[in-house]
């Protein structure tokens, strides 16, 4: 753990440092530290590139979930990297994802068949976690949160398959939902929505978070492989991070897929990105991202995804921290 905690704490990236004292650590979130810290993420030169297209009124002048550039993806990753809370220069991107998903025209799209409404709840999911992480409260998040609960499926997922044989929530259209109603949960201890968060959670540990529920075979290779950042993909590591902050990491269900995780761990101590979902790029294509979120190699560290995987072998009682 020392190895590891000396190469993080040297990181450039003050996201990196936060994250370790924070989320690995347990520092505390108001102390003078944790604040200076995020007051370093806001100034550092990936959050600056990440907010570069913002034009003078605030926004950024593309569809909100242009992959990963809208003002969706952007607000995040910001949530999910540190960004203080309660920067009302960022309303303006706000505004920009609540108008579109509460859009008479969007609201059209949405179809029910056979009994399930078929719906990408990974947008509206994304969006409370990011309000709520970033300080930026609106009324308007309740309806979204209305909306989850009335869409979920009586399995305990979401799914926006249309095809009417579909009858299985979806690990992708899931997660995200579950990871924003946990911190709804959190912060204003409904008890109907933590109900909504537990019968979520049941969706990916009755599948040992990466197993087919009948024959225990891997659902999929890629959801065994690492990544970060995931956006609205699947991996065991961003399911134990949600299932982390939702309560449930010492469910015995999550031991095969910790197990898996620490079977990744490096000589050095870190973890490596062994996938990635987004190109390096100036132009606008789906999947451009304006920043580069390191090694992807399984061979090297990746300090975003050993930051994260720390913090949940943590809170597993799979590692000790002094």
């Amino acid at each position: 753990m020392d190895n590891i905690k000396k190469i993080l704490l040297s990181s450039e990236e003050p996201s990196i440092k936060f994250k370790f004292w924070a989320n690995v650590m347990d520092k505390d979130s108001n102390s003078q530290e944790i604040k200076k810290l995020q007051q370093e993420i806001k100034s550092s030169a990936r959050v600056q590139r990440l907010l570069s297209e913002r034009e003078y009124d605030g926004k950024i002048p593309f569809h909100p979930y242009k992959k990963w550039y809208g003002a969706h993806w952007v607000l995040a990753t910001l949530a999910d990297i540190g960004y203080p809370s309660k920067d009302n220069t960022l309303i303006p991107l706000r505004e920009q994802v609540l108008n579109w998903l509460l859009s008479a025209g969007h609201k059209k799209g949405i179809k029910t068949i056979n009994g399930r409404v078929r719906r990408c709840a990974s947008q509206e999911g994304n969006t409370i976690f990011s309000i709520l992480s970033l300080g930026l409260w609106d009324d308007k998040v309740e309806e979204l949160v209305d909306s989850l609960i009335k869409w979920q499926w009586v399995d305990g997922g979401w799914n926006c398959d249309k095809r009417p044989e579909a009858i299985n929530s979806s690990f992708m259209e899931t997660l995200i939902p579950l990871r924003a109603l946990a911190l709804y949960a959190k912060l204003t201890k409904d008890e109907k929505i933590m109900l909504s968060v537990e019968r979520a959670t049941e969706i990916f540990l009755k599948r040992r978070l990466f197993k087919g529920q009948r024959d225990g075979n891997v659902t999929s290779e890629d959801f065994i492989r690492l990544h970060y950042p995931c956006y609205w993909h699947y991996d065991i590591l961003f399911a134990l991070k949600v299932i982390t902050e939702a309560g449930f990491i010492h469910d015995k269900r999550c031991n095969d897929a910790l197990d898996l995780l620490e079977s990744k761990r490096l000589d050095d101590g870190g973890f490596p990105a062994e996938g990635k979902y987004y190109k390096v790029t100036e132009k606008k294509i789906s999947g451009k991202s304006l920043v580069d979120w390191g090694p992807v190699s399984e061979k090297r560290m990746n300090p975003f995804v050993t930051v994260d995987a720390l913090y949940v072998l943590k809170e597993a009682g799979r590692i000790k921290v002094d």
